[in-house]
């Protein structure tokens, strides 16, 4: 059970790192520091959003319009914290207390 509570807090971890990179390098593009023409940056723009789309999509549906300020990876990261926070409390220290 260890190695699994490993392996789900590295992969939100990771999840949310690319959240952050994904960030940054919008406003690095925004403010016209990085070119996004730039093939390396592209490729990591291309990855980037390949996977943060998917969970910041139906957020973005919901929250309101706030005229150019996207809050959905505040949102995002927030609740991929408390689900992980959940899963470490509720799941994997009770199974740890027990002895799996």
């Amino acid at each position: 059970m260890v190695v699994i509570e490993y392996i789900v807090n590295a992969v939100i971890g990771f999840w949310i790192l690319i959240l952050f990179v994904t960030v940054i390098a919008s406003w690095l593009i925004a403010f016209g520091i990085v070119n996004q023409h730039n093939q390396f940056v592209d490729m990591i723009l291309r990855t980037c959003y390949a996977i943060t789309e998917p969970v910041l999509r139906p957020i973005r549906r919901v929250l309101p319009s706030l005229g150019g300020i996207d809050l959905s990876p505040l949102v995002a990261f927030i609740g991929a914290r408390a689900i992980q926070l959940g899963l470490n409390t509720y799941v994997f220290g009770p199974a740890t207390r027990a002895g799996f």
